[in-house]
């Protein structure tokens, strides 16, 4: 598509600040703010830790998470300052008007381009951050095994694909944004809507394969034990998977994914090397919990409701931020604000994004034990997992209100207990 004059003038609107910006950034700068402050000082430790653990683990644990911390929150500051610096700077209609020359002219040709441009910036800035703190960091605390070589080719396939994906996305973005100007935010959270369902389902067969491998289990003893626990929780299980986690790190894990027949529970190999049966036991449980409690269609669910909102919100704001006639395309600069309105509000909704989840993991912790019927070994197997994989043991409350996807240690050790006094 060529555009006209009346468009190429177009592209010279600049974004306009108003009062929904200032409330983001506001609510964004104060929980910085906190954030960094309970970074760099993060208060004493819950006595109630070194009944569980030892003054060294509580201080290797908080020396290796608070690096990690101040690396997200300097990334975080310096992403949203220079996309806010591109779209508030004098520098949006400028890019517009570059990538609409260098494409020829064409309109979707320079909303790539400025895609393009912008998710280059983006990668440049993180990249460092990224760097040492998952290649770099992990193999000074001895948990990563991966080679700088092997390092750069999971970076480069992930790029790859979210390049591909994006590309994509933007490009159908601009296409509902045009051909659907007052409900083009319905349209365009519907879209993300299904895509989040069709996610879900193919990304244990499609994606995660392309950096691990993926066996399913051979133990005699773990498939009896996996047979067992279905059967008690109700929840036919078809696929038990052990991943070569051992390929990438030393740290012990597992998840569930997956919908419909890509359903599955994926064990890292190194869980099986390091922890008993028993322990293994009430890590399947756990996963087997969020199956039987629905927590992967809930939180679908929630994320679709979520969407709505947040695409309503954009909607008003693109309003009046970005002001045209109504002959004319948004230039290709509304991709800009469109970043830096989801970059604020997916930090600044942090809090309610992990309240929900930390309540799904508390709720699977109870599950579990009733399923195993195992308290011991299940307290055992938190307090492993934080000391093997240096959590934080005693994060100040801010931080785990605002960025804990999982109760810390201690509220683990208590769901377990209240367990065992409900049986």
């Amino acid at each position: 598509m060529v555009l006209s004059h009346g468009e190429r003038e177009g592209f010279k609107l600049q974004p306009r600040f108003n009062v929904i910006w200032l409330f983001l950034m506001l609510i964004a700068g104060i929980f910085s703010l906190l954030y960094l402050w309970y970074v760099l000082f993060p208060g004493r430790a819950d006595p109630e830790v070194f009944k569980y653990f030892t003054a060294d683990q509580f201080s290797r644990a908080r020396e290796y998470t608070t690096t990690l911390r101040l690396f997200f929150i300097g990334s975080f500051l310096i992403q949203a300052a220079v996309l806010g610096w591109l779209v508030f700077g004098g520098r949006a209609a400028g890019l517009s008007s570059w990538a609409r020359e260098l494409a020829g002219n064409s309109y979707i040709g320079g909303v790539l381009v400025l895609f393009l441009s912008v998710w280059m910036l983006q990668r440049l800035i993180s990249l460092p951050f990224l760097l040492y703190g998952d290649y770099y960091w992990q193999h000074r605390w001895g948990f990563s095994t991966q080679t700088m070589g092997s390092w750069w080719i999971d970076y480069l396939k992930m790029a790859g694909i979210e390049l591909v994906l994006t590309s994509l996305g933007v490009a159908v973005f601009f296409l509902i944004l045009n051909r659907w100007p007052g409900t083009w935010w319905i349209v365009g959270a519907s879209f993300l809507s299904v895509w989040l369902v069709i996610q879900s389902y193919i990304w244990p067969v499609a994606v995660a394969p392309l950096f691990n491998s993926f066996e399913p289990a051979k133990n005699q003893s773990l498939i009896e034990m996996v047979d067992a626990l279905s059967s008690k929780a109700g929840v036919p299980v078809d696929k038990v998977l052990i991943m070569d986690a051992s390929q990438r790190t030393t740290k012990a894990n597992a998840y569930f994914a997956g919908l419909g027949k890509t359903k599955q529970i994926v064990l890292y190999d190194t869980l099986l090397e390091k922890y008993p049966m028993e322990q293994v036991e009430a890590v399947v449980a756990h996963e087997m919990a969020h199956w039987r409690q629905g927590h992967i269609v809930k939180g679908i669910a929630l994320g679709i409701a979520g969407n709505f909102l947040l695409w309503g919100l954009l909607f008003l704001l693109i309003r009046l931020t970005v002001s045209i006639p109504w002959y004319m395309h948004y230039p290709p600069h509304t991709w800009i604000i469109v970043m830096l309105f989801f970059t604020l509000v997916s930090f600044s909704s942090s809090p309610l994004q992990n309240y929900f989840s930390r309540a799904m993991e508390r709720e699977a912790d109870l599950v579990a034990v009733q399923l195993t019927g195992n308290p011991a070994a299940a307290k055992n197997l938190h307090i492993n997992l934080a000391a093997g994989n240096l959590s934080d043991l005693s994060p100040n409350y801010f931080i785990r209100w605002f960025s804990y996807s999982h109760p810390p240690v201690l509220e683990r050790i208590e769901t377990v207990n209240q367990a065992v006094s409900k049986q």
